[in-house]
C-alpha cells in the first residue's frame, strides 16, 4: 500500500511537507515553513520560540516520533527530498535528525549552506551536521521501495526540481513550484516530457496561480523596468527574493542599460559569489563595477569585517545618499530605516518586484511600507513576473502528462482548482494531517 500523509502545504501557499510511505519505506516531500500560520504566533525579531514545544504547541511541526533532533527516538522515516530552497519547502530541515540523510539539487544546497554561514544560529535555524545528498537532473535516488528521479523546472530560485516517484505501485509525479513563463521555460517542458514518459497515475502539483494570475513574464518585467528606470531622475529603491537570481539579471541589464549602480547587502553579495561557482547560472559578477556592497560597518560581526575587506566597491548608506540619481538600491522592508539616512530627493520611486502580499499579515507589511514611501514622496510600482504557473498553462501540462488523479497542493483555493479542472480530470482535495492512499 503507497500512501501520503499531508502534514502542510493543503489549503494553503506554503508550508508544503508530504509524509510518502510504501511498506516500510518513509521519506518526506519537503519540509516547508508555513510562513502565515508561524506568523499567528510570533513574529521577527521580537517573539521567537524558545525552542520547539510553542511549535509542536501550536501544530507548526506534527507531534512525530523518530523525525526531529531534539528528542532521543530512532530514525522513524528514511529520507528528506526537498525540491528547491525556498524556506515554504525548507525551513524546517534544520529540525531533523542528523542520522536521516536530506536529499536536494547541488544548487538548493549551495544556497541554504550559504545562507546558514551568514544568518543567526537558531535552534531553528542551524543546518550544522547535515547529511546533504545532491543530486542533478536524470539522477536515481533509490531508497526502499521508492525510486525518486529529480528533473529540473523553472521557478523563482534556481535549482529547484519536480519528482518522478516510482512505487511498488505505480508512478507518482510531484511537480514542486514550477512555471512556463519564465527565462527558461524548456527546463519545465524536459519536467513534463519526462514526467509523460513515466505514465504517473497520480499527479500533486502546486495551484498557487489559480486565482490572481496575472500573465507577465520576465522578459516583458525587463521592458518595464526599463521604461521606468529611464525616466526615473533620482533614486530608484526595489525589492525582491534575494535569491530570486532571474530577477537580479533582469535589474542587472537595465543598469547597464541606464548606467546604474546596484546596491546589495554584504550578504546578498556573499551569496551572489557563491552562486558564481556553478556557471551554468549565468550569475552577474557581484565584483564587478555595476554592484555597490552597503558597508554597515556600525552593524558587522566578525564574519562581515573580514568580508567587506574583499570589495572594492563598498559604501556606506551616507555615501550612497550622494549619487542617488546613478543607483538602483535592494531594500528589504527591514531595512526602511535606510530612507532616514539617505533622504530621498524629489524624483525617486520604489519597485516593489516580489509577489503581491496574499495574507492578511502580507497587507499589513505592504501597508507599513506604503507609509513609508509616501513620508517621504516616492510612488509605488508592482512590476513582477510570478515563480508559478498559470492556470491555462497548467491545462496543457496535465494533457501532456494524463493522469488518473490530480492532488492539489501549495493553493489558497483547492475547490476553485477542482472546479476549473472538473469533467477533464479526477481532483481529489486532500486535508491537513489526512493520510490518503494513492494505490
Amino acid at each position: 500500500m503507497v500512501e501520503v500523509t499531508f502534514y502542510g502545504g493543503v489549503g494553503e501557499v506554503g508550508g508544503n511537507m508530504f509524509l510518502l510511505s510504501d511498506g516500510d519505506t518513509r521519506v518526506f516531500l519537503d519540509f516547508g515553513m508555513n510562513y502565515a500560520a508561524r506568523r499567528n504566533f510570533y513574529s521577527w525579531p521580537a517573539l521567537q520560540p524558545k525552542d520547539e514545544r510553542g511549535l509542536l504547541d501550536f501544530g507548526l511541526i506534527p507531534d512525530l516520533k523518530g523525525i526531529y533532533r531534539f528528542e532521543e527516538s530512532e530514525p522513524s522515516i528514511d529520507a528528506v527530498f526537498l525540491t528547491h530552497a525556498h524556506g515554504d519547502h525548507t525551513g524546517y530541515v534544520s529540525l531533523i535528525k542528523r542520522e536521516i540523510p536530506i536529499y536536494c539539487g547541488e544548487t538548493a544546497s549551495l544556497i541554504m549552506k550559504t545562507l546558514d554561514a551568514v544568518g543567526r544560529k537558531t535552534f531553528e535555524r542551524d543546518l550544522t551536521g547535515i547529511e546533504w545528498k545532491t543530486f542533478r537532473t536524470g539522477d536515481h535516488a533509490k531508497i526502499g521501495n521508492i525510486e525518486i528521479i529529480p528533473i529540473h523546472v523553472d521557478h523563482s530560485v534556481p535549482g529547484a526540481y519536480g519528482f518522478i516517484i516510482h512505487t511498488s505501485e505505480g508512478t507518482i509525479a510531484y511537480t514542486g513550484d514550477f512555471r512556463t513563463h519564465g527565462t527558461k521555460p524548456e527546463l519545465t517542458e524536459d519536467f513534463v516530457k519526462k514526467a509523460a514518459e513515466e505514465n504517473p497515475e497520480t499527479v500533486i502539483c502546486e495551484g498557487t496561480n489559480i486565482m490572481q494570475a496575472r500573465v507577465t513574464s520576465e522578459r516583458d518585467v525587463e521592458m518595464e523596468l526599463n521604461t521606468v528606470v529611464a525616466k526615473t531622475p533620482n533614486i530608484i529603491l526595489t525589492s525582491f527574493g534575494h535569491n530570486d537570481i532571474d530577477r537580479l539579471r533582469t535589474f542587472y541589464n537595465v543598469a547597464q542599460k541606464n548606467d546604474r549602480y546596484i546596491v546589495i547587502s554584504l550578504k546578498q553579495a556573499y551569496l551572489l559569489k557563491e552562486l558564481q561557482k556553478d556557471k551554468r547560472l549565468e550569475v552577474p559578477d557581484v565584483t564587478g563595477n555595476r554592484f555597490i556592497i552597503l558597508d554597515e560597518e556600525n552593524r558587522r560581526n566578525r564574519w562581515e569585517r573580514e568580508e567587506i575587506q574583499k570589495y572594492g566597491n563598498a559604501k556606506t548608506v551616507a555615501e550612497i545618499g550622494k549619487i542617488q540619481n546613478k543607483v538602483i538600491y535592494i531594500l528589504s522592508q527591514f531595512d526602511l530605516n535606510d530612507l532616514v539616512d539617505i533622504k530621498p530627493e524629489a524624483g525617486g520611486v520604489y519597485i516593489y518586484s516580489s509577489s503581491e502580499p496574499f495574507t492578511e499579515e502580507g497587507e499589513i507589511d505592504f501597508e507599513r511600507l506604503k507609509n513609508w514611501l509616501a513620508s517621504f514622496g516616492l510612488p509605488l510600482y508592482q512590476i513582477h513576473a510570478s515563480g508559478h504557473i498559470m492556470p491555462h498553462e497548467l491545462r496543457e501540462v496535465f494533457k501532456e502528462l494524463k493522469p488518473k488523479k490530480l492532488i492539489p497542493v501549495h493553493t489558497d483555493y483547492p475547490e476553485t482548482f477542482k472546479k476549473y479542472f472538473e469533467k477533464t480530470i479526477e481532483v481529489t482535495l486532500p486535508t491537513k494531517n489526512q493520510i490518503m492512499k494513492i494505490f
